[in-house]
């Protein structure tokens, strides 16, 4: 199946020479959620911009739905939806009107039931007649999403969409990005909530100094760098770890109390039957153990930091 984005050796390079991305390739497949990750001014609103239209590149290509952002810009836009970091909302108008507004800028003709639907979805309709200046920051937030959605894009870009929303409303929205994907809409995500491209997204993809790092299905990301850590409760606390348990690099925590040994699930061998004899040879015994998986946080921060 065709990528529904396709993106080649993609550069911008403003006025004063800073160069903002350097040659990004990437596919966007159909109906999944990618969560791009990247730290402040690693290129990721840059790239979202210049797919929607909003910055101009410098060299490269992009097509949407097979067609040029440049030579095809009416067609290609119309497929899409975005939801900026910024705030940018029509301080005196109504969210319903706002959305009607949206979705006849793109020349769909006027549907007050799928306004009513998107509003109801992000439970907004019970603000619908309000002035925008008069609510919160994350109703204004959710609004910029239902703005997005007026006019039934094939893609949605969320550019930080939870920056400033409370726990609550960020379940929601979650709740929202994955009723869009069971209807078919491809959600390109940007967060600095990684839990919330751990939970969402299908695959990841990395961006840092303008240049993309890694992209991999998050499931398989997960398996191959993450790490998995054995953590043993000890019944009598150590000062030390014994010297004869050297080779299994183990850590001591702070009270002594707990052993925490580190392993790779993808070797064939854990090294875990090992270590229980080593601990019994040595005679440190432990009365509970428990396992842990590298969250996706840990792997992010482990790449920028190896590219750094």
């Amino acid at each position: 199946m065709r990528p529904v984005i396709e993106i080649r050796d993609l550069t911008k390079t403003y006025a004063g020479g800073f160069q903002a991305l350097k040659g990004v390739s990437l596919d966007i497949r159909p109906g999944e959620i990618f969560g791009l990750l990247g730290p402040n001014g690693a290129g990721k609103t840059t790239l979202i911009n210049i797919v929607c239209g909003i910055v101009t590149k410098t060299e490269g290509t992009v097509l949407v739905n097979g067609r040029d952002i440049v030579t095809d810009f009416r067609s290609t836009r119309a497929c899409i939806g975005l939801v900026p970091q910024e705030l940018t909302t029509e301080t005196f108008e109504t969210p319903f009107n706002v959305c009607r507004f949206s979705r006849g800028l793109f020349g769909k003709p006027d549907s007050p039931a799928h306004i009513e639907k998107v509003l109801k979805s992000l439970s907004l309709w019970d603000k619908r007649n309000d002035k925008i200046m008069m609510l919160s920051g994350g109703m204004k937030r959710r609004v910029l999403i239902a703005k997005a959605l007026a006019h039934e894009p094939d893609i949605l870009f969320l550019d930080e969409p939870t920056a400033g929303v409370d726990v609550e409303l960020r379940q929601d929205m979650w709740n929202v990005v994955e009723s869009l994907r069971k209807s078919g809409v491809t959600v390109i995500l940007t967060t600095h909530y990684i839990e919330e491209a751990e939970q969402l997204a299908d695959r990841i993809g990395v961006i840092n100094h303008g240049e993309v790092i890694i992209v991999q299905e998050k499931e398989r990301l997960m398996r191959e760098l993450g790490k998995k850590e054995l953590v043993l409760h000890l019944s009598e606390p150590l000062d030390a770890v014994p010297e004869v348990l050297a080779a299994f690099r183990l850590e001591l925590d702070a009270a002594g109390t707990e052993l925490i040994y580190h392993y790779d699930t993808q070797q064939e061998r854990t090294g875990i039957t090992s270590l229980l004899a080593a601990l019994g040879k040595a005679g440190v015994n432990f009365n509970d153990l428990r396992t842990s998986q590298s969250s996706l946080e840990e792997i992010f921060v482990g790449l920028v930091r190896k590219q750094a």
